[in-house]
């Protein structure tokens, strides 16, 4: 299992709505990451930046980021998108990061 990092941007003065939406992610979003190998997941806020740092557990390829092709998944970024930074499709503007250094 590999573990991935990315960073999104939250737009200013949305945490505690990010965080209220997060609270009462919908099931079927959580069934769908989870039957997609993905686990472990979290997500980070630097209130200085509004920068999300997202962590996850995958098997495979597929991360959450790769889940679009979904109804509900489009369903969820459309939710999202007044909140977030995004692209065209409402998908969150994603960046993922390099590992350089890790401690088990």
């Amino acid at each position: 299992m590999d573990r991935i990092a990315f960073k999104m941007k939250l737009k200013p003065g949305f945490k505690d709505e990010y965080i209220k939406r997060h609270n009462a992610v919908w099931p079927g979003i959580a069934e769908l990451i989870k039957r997609s190998g993905i686990s472990d997941y979290s997500i980070f806020l630097d209130e200085e930046t509004n920068i999300l740092f997202g962590i996850q557990k995958v098997e495979g390829n597929v991360s959450s980021q790769d889940l679009g092709a979904t109804k509900i998944q489009q369903e969820w970024w459309n939710y999202m998108s007044d909140i977030m930074e995004v692209n065209s499709d409402n998908s969150p503007v994603t960046v993922f990061l390099e590992e350089v250094f890790y401690l088990a």
